[in-house]
């Protein structure tokens, strides 16, 4: 039997676009926005590497929300369950998969595992799941080592795998590495370029 491809995909801004705490409203997201995606950079990375875990992240925002713990945590665990993802790109992967190997490959949280994954029943369409909080290291760290690791782990080729995220980072990365990459954006969504597939 011949080694299917790889069709790796990103979650965030590819699979997925929700964010964290979105149930709280604009106002909260904008504190949110200010205290960690804005100036605090450095620890969202280091969240994505394992360093940090959620209840963590959260009791920091805790005194900026003025909320208490525990609606706070509700909040964010409800939100990583429920997530959307478009149902005809889950479709095409389903199809796909007749041809591929797919994995979902993202720079996240433990939530992500923990709450996300099975939230949104991710095991039923992808045949594995790496998540960087797992590897300790983002996709584009080490030349693309994690990426590495998988093709290796597989037997598969740079050549013989595409890559389908909305970071031009990843994509660059992966390019250099012999891979084939398409970049997702708002004009090109994912449906969009895994309908392009050959």
């Amino acid at each position: 039997m011949s080694i299917k491809p790889i069709l790796f995909i990103d979650f965030d801004g590819t699979l997925c676009h929700d964010r964290f705490w979105r149930s709280l409203g604009q106002d909260s997201l904008r504190k949110i926005q200010d205290a960690l995606f804005s100036s605090n950079k450095d620890l969202i990375r280091d969240w994505m590497r394992g360093m940090y875990t959620s209840e963590e992240i959260n009791r920091r925002l805790v005194d900026i929300l003025g909320l208490s713990y525990d609606s706070l945590w509700r909040n964010f665990v409800d939100d990583c369950k429920s997530m959307s993802v478009d149902g005809n790109v889950l479709k095409k992967i389903r199809e796909l998969k007749a041809f591929y190997k797919i994995i979902l490959i993202t720079d996240n949280m433990d939530s992500f595992d923990r709450f996300t994954v099975p939230g949104l029943g991710l095991k039923d369409y992808f045949d594995d799941i790496i998540n960087s909080f797992n590897m300790k290291k983002l996709k584009t760290e080490s030349d693309g080592q994690v990426f590495i690791d998988t093709l290796k782990r597989n037997n598969i080729l740079p050549q013989q795998a595409i890559l389908f995220d909305d970071s031009e980072k990843s994509c660059e990365t992966f390019n250099k590495l012999g891979g084939r990459s398409f970049r997702v954006a708002k004009e090109r969504p994912l449906l969009h370029c895994l309908n392009e597939l050959k």
